[in-house]
């Protein structure tokens, strides 16, 4: 078995192991059942690509989506790893291409979406071909109760007992109840090697806003970070179109998506998402999922997203690369209206609606948080951490005043009119506002009546939609939206209790400068230069840029300037394959003249100890290709058999004999002088 550290190097071009990689890849390398918890952009595809180069047999990789599955075949490919997938999206072709190489023994790797399991002959194709591994993505889309139930999933467990093989399963987004149906349903109820590697995302910065003419705050948040790829998401297709339109408007390179649109137009988006650098996609969340673009340096939501599960999926589609990213999401009580009434007038049984209830809770909880954001979403999947320094509420602590009196007034004025007004009548109650509704209603006669003047309507509406992050209240939808009590809020009224709330500062998370530039500006022109020919390779092979090079790669090639072929191969992403087929070009973009391109048996050396071997071997053999006098027969090695002895490292002139190449004469003449260089002298 290849060892993880040099397929590591020599196929994916990485020194070293991400935090926490390293112990999965041997655990499913050794065929252990296992479950991997990490967080989004925290390399688990590598962590299930590598044990099946270590392992024989082909692994199915179940994938829920095929814009991913297409993706990280394509990224294996150009790595050199023999990689397929059977999706819909398949053309006639692309599916006959992928079963010849499955009968010819050819594939290491196969992607298939869930649904196919579906079909009878897909087990019996599946022991055909000599499965030795079972890789689930996204493997909280088995449960039920999470927020990407996928029914196909709950076939994999089947499939894993039919197959008699190992299964590791891999998701960044499942708290402890959906951990327990992971376990449940793909290895029915034994505990595998689990691997809880966090949910954290330190390069992200994180920031919620109180909206206040939201797209003028989404147009203030995206002029900060002119250039840089992003991510809009909004709640409705009518408002992708309207706010795309509006950043172009303002000069960006921006694009709508939503699921309304035709096939082709999607595609096209996806397509120039995955090749345009800095486009902005302003789109609804049937855009993003299985998206692996690394740099995406922001992502904003226009509105609420429907859980804290879906906004850390959605926000973790930026800084995938471990570069600075930053978030912005705007949230005010129409969207805690909308989110409420979707999951109270779902059909799902009770369970299901408190479950959806509690997780939007939990996002709630985190828009109005008085301390730390990081500390808050981490809190919810089960982790400590201290504070991180680095989210809006870290940056300028929020004001807090005590706010119990307010909500015991806001609470009083809803009793005395039965629960059955909204935010509006109750704040005009409250702050004496004789409107004809509260005069017809006889609501100017009421104990609450003008209570609250010492605020004004918009501090009041702040209090109201605080009540309503924090559970106290609820808007009912059989009474068209009025406010309704919760349990949590009768110890505030009772007196039993108290509350802390905020004031809003929004102008704080809209105004906050964008991240640092990725490069200096002494090393700027060369990272583009870099960019373009990336983009022109990328656009000749039909790839998207960031499967040639990402961007970090290009950034430490900008910065460390490499003027060989070995010193390219030692750059972070540069693995063998991609050497050989990029290496030349981007090293005549770093050093602005055309190389000498080496002998593609040293090129497959490059960066390697045994490539200094091979050239000093090259150039003993040059100097005795005559003899010690210069008068003898010329004889020379081929370049293979340098690249024997430079990685065999043979320790006597017998050895060297019987090399393919060598033979007795050659072994004589240059046999002392390379085991000499062999031995460092």
């Amino acid at each position: 078995m290849t060892s993880a550290h040099t397929l590591l190097s020599d196929v994916f071009g990485f020194d070293a192991f991400r935090r926490g990689q390293e112990e999965i890849v041997q655990a499913v390398a050794q065929g252990h059942n296992t479950l991997a918890i990490m967080p989004t952009g925290g390399g688990k595809s590598l962590c299930f690509q590598l044990p099946a180069l270590m392992r024989g047999g082909v692994t199915v990789v179940i994938s829920p989506l095929i814009a991913l599955m297409r993706d990280q075949v394509r990224g294996l490919r150009e790595a050199g790893v023999a990689a397929g997938a059977l999706t819909s999206g398949n053309t006639e072709a692309e599916t006959e291409a992928v079963f010849a190489a499955l009968e010819a023994g050819e594939l290491k790797l196969l992607y298939m979406a869930p649904e196919r399991l579906a079909s009878g002959g897909t087990v019996q194709m599946l022991r055909r071909i000599g499965v030795g591994l079972i890789a689930v993505d996204e493997a909280h889309c088995v449960s039920q109760w999470g927020h990407d139930f996928r029914p196909d999933y709950l076939r994999i467990g089947e499939l894993r007992r039919a197959l008699d093989v190992p299964l590791a399963a891999f998701t960044a987004t499942a708290d402890a109840e959906t951990r327990e149906e992971i376990v449940a349903r793909l290895f029915d109820g034994v505990a595998p090697e689990t691997f809880l590697r966090g949910f954290d995302r330190p390069n992200i910065h994180l920031a919620f806003a109180p909206k206040d003419s939201p797209r003028r705050q989404i147009l203030g948040f995206a002029a900060a970070r002119k250039g840089q790829a992003g991510i809009v998401y909004c709640g409705t297709r009518a408002k992708t179109e309207s706010l795309a339109a509006a950043l172009a408007a303002e000069g960006h390179s921006a694009c709508a998506y939503h699921g309304g649109m035709e096939a082709d137009a999607r595609r096209a988006v996806e397509e120039r998402f995955a090749t345009e650098d800095g486009l902005i996609v302003v789109a609804t969340v049937a855009f993003g999922m299985g998206v692996d673009k690394p740099d995406i340096r922001w992502v904003a939501h226009a509105d609420l997203p429907k859980s804290i599960e879906a906004y850390y999926q959605e926000i973790g589609r930026a800084g995938r690369d471990g570069a600075p990213a930053e978030t912005l999401t705007l949230y005010g009580p129409d969207d805690i209206r909308l989110r409420r009434s979707q999951i109270d007038e779902s059909p799902a049984p009770p369970e299901r609606r408190a479950a959806d209830h509690a997780r939007l809770n939990a996002l709630l909880g985190l828009a109005e948080a008085l301390t730390c954001r990081r500390q808050t979403l981490l809190a919810y999947f089960g982790e400590e951490a201290d504070p991180c320094g680095h989210c809006d509420l870290c940056d300028a602590p929020p004001d807090r005043f005590d706010g119990t009196e307010a909500v015991r007034k806001a609470l009083s004025a809803m009793l005395r009119t039965g629960e059955y007004f909204g935010t509006g009548h109750l704040i005009d109650i409250l702050t004496g506002n004789e409107t004809d509704k509260v005069r017809q209603r006889g609501h100017d006669g009421l104990p609450t009546f003008g209570v609250g003047r010492d605020m004004n309507r918009a501090q009041w509406q702040a209090v109201f939609r605080q009540m309503m992050g924090r559970d106290l209240v609820r808007p009912d939808p059989e009474r068209h939206g009025a406010l309704r009590m919760m349990s949590a809020a009768r110890p505030i009224l009772r007196g039993e209790d108290g509350i802390e709330l905020r004031r809003d500062t929004i102008a704080a998370a809209t105004v906050r400068p964008a991240v640092k530039a990725q490069v200096s500006d002494e090393d700027a022109p060369l990272f583009s230069a870099l960019k373009a020919k990336r983009f022109a390779l990328a656009k000749a092979a039909g790839v998207p840029a960031y499967v040639i090079f990402n961007d970090r790669t290009l950034i430490e090639m900008a910065e460390r300037r490499p003027d060989t072929l070995d010193a390219m191969a030692r750059i972070s992403g540069v693995g063998a394959t991609k050497l050989d087929r990029y290496g030349q070009a981007f090293l005549e973009v770093v050093t602005g003249a055309a190389a000498d391109r080496p002998h593609p048996v040293r090129r497959r050396l490059a960066g390697r100890e045994a490539g200094a071997l091979f050239d000093r071997l090259a150039e003993v053999q040059r100097d005795l290709s005559r003899g010690t006098d210069g008068t003898g027969k010329y004889l020379s090695c081929p370049n293979a058999t340098l690249r024997h002895i430079a990685e065999r490292r043979p320790s006597s002139v017998e050895e060297l004999a019987r090399l393919p190449g060598m033979g007795p004469a050659k072994a004589e003449r240059f046999g002392p002088a390379f085991l000499e260089v062999l031995a460092g002298g």
